[in-house]
């Protein structure tokens, strides 16, 4: 189930990089709802927020080393442990693993989605932070009331 999701989630990602990227121009801007949301084409070389911009041989590595441990802690512990806890890793994993594809093919990370308030950022960005706040919550909530139960 959770490869299923990787799988989806970064060829979802991926067509619409691909699509933003053969269809715009960077720095384009389509109003999609009013100044509220648009489509921008950026191209980010950095990670969130464009920390570590201009890196991205060492980001693509450690991006890579993080992405390897969370796959191999996924496979080893993938049946025995809760559905919450690995649908939030999934969602790191496939987000991880379409801005890295970005990384390595094209040498930027595609993103479109633009409030104009908050850096624009991608659907990889999007199922990252759903993932991370997933996997706090599992920590704060779930996992606690599981070893009490124990």
């Amino acid at each position: 189930m959770q490869y299923i999701c990787i799988v989806i989630i970064i060829v979802l990602d991926q067509i619409v990089k691909a699509f933003v990227d053969s269809s715009m121009e960077v720095g384009q801007s389509v109003q999609v709802w009013g100044d509220f949301f648009r489509i921008t084409y950026v191209q980010n070389t950095g990670a969130a927020f464009s920390f570590m911009e201009g890196h991205p041989g060492l980001l693509s590595f450690v991006t890579g080393i993080v992405l390897a441990a969370l796959l191999g802690y996924l496979a080893v512990k993938g049946k025995s442990y809760d559905r919450f806890l690995l649908v939030s890793l999934a969602f790191i994993i496939a987000g991880g693993v379409g801005n890295l594809i970005d990384r390595v093919l094209r040498g930027f990370v595609v993103d479109m989605f633009d409030f104009g308030f908050w850096p624009v950022f991608n659907i990889a960005d999007i199922v990252i932070c759903l993932g991370c706040a997933m996997l706090v919550v599992y920590m704060l909530f779930i996992e606690p009331k599981k070893k009490k139960k124990e």
